[in-house]
């Protein structure tokens, strides 16, 4: 069977010397949504900053598109196609909308011009206010600019962490159907959401960990289906 187009398999390790992540297992296949919940505390954003780099894992290994990119800082991963954005200070509150988006392409040497157009496509308001800086914008604003940033560096793999965190139902609706459009452009979206019954909605596949292991995996229809995972993590 083919392997899945970016996985972090078996990945143990933490801060210090306490392990936080046990045998964690993540994958995305190309073009696809993976969704990481789990109750608080459970090791979801770490499962995603040892995939990305930010993390020195102890035990497993991280594959992308075949290649083993384990010994890798996060600055080679986002050469080889990994975009990540962090749940909080994802923006240069000072900077305009339009410098924010030039900065996710510093890595690239040719025009960026039509890239910053998709974006714009993708997400409108970000051209109304393109000479805004970011840190005048609502919290949803400022999440779309976090995302166009990332595309900017045209990657294979996008990962959020809690892409909805403090906005509102309406705003996360929104957020959403644009997190599905990019995946339908061939881009794996792997994301850590807090709100799980929307996420699982949208996921392909979903990843249910406490305290730092696999409880739960299976597609997100499949999870919203267990009565067990709506009874412990979904609220029944």
């Amino acid at each position: 069977m083919a392997e899945p187009f970016l996985i972090g398999e078996k990945m143990t390790g933490g801060y210090g010397a306490a392990d936080i992540l046990h045998d964690c297992t993540l994958a995305v296949e190309k073009g696809q949504i993976a969704v990481i919940v789990g109750p608080n505390g459970a090791g979801k954003s770490t499962a995603m900053k040892a995939v990305f780099g930010m993390l020195k894992l102890r035990g497993g290994h991280v594959r992308l598109d075949g290649e083993d990119i384990t010994q890798l800082s996060p600055q080679d991963r986002v050469r080889k196609g990994m975009g990540f954005v962090p749940q909080v200070n994802n923006v240069f509150p000072s900077l305009s909308v339009e410098e924010n988006l030039e900065m996710g392409a510093f890595i690239r040497s040719d025009n960026f011009k039509d890239t910053m157009e998709q974006v714009y496509h993708l997400f409108p308001i970000l051209k109304d206010k393109r000479h805004q800086p970011a840190g005048e914008l609502s919290g949803g604003q400022r999440q779309q600019v976090a995302v166009g940033r990332a595309l900017m560096t045209q990657p294979k793999v996008l990962m959020l962490d809690e892409p909805t965190a403090g906005v509102s139902p309406i705003v996360m609706d929104e957020l959403f159907d644009r997190i599905i459009e990019v995946a339908r452009t061939g881009i794996s979206i792997l994301m850590v959401e807090q709100n799980a019954r929307q996420a699982l909605e949208i996921a392909d596949q979903g990843y249910v960990l406490v305290q730092g292991r696999n409880r739960y995996t299976d597609t997100g229809k499949a999870l919203m289906a267990d009565p067990e995972v709506r009874r412990t993590f979904l609220g029944g």
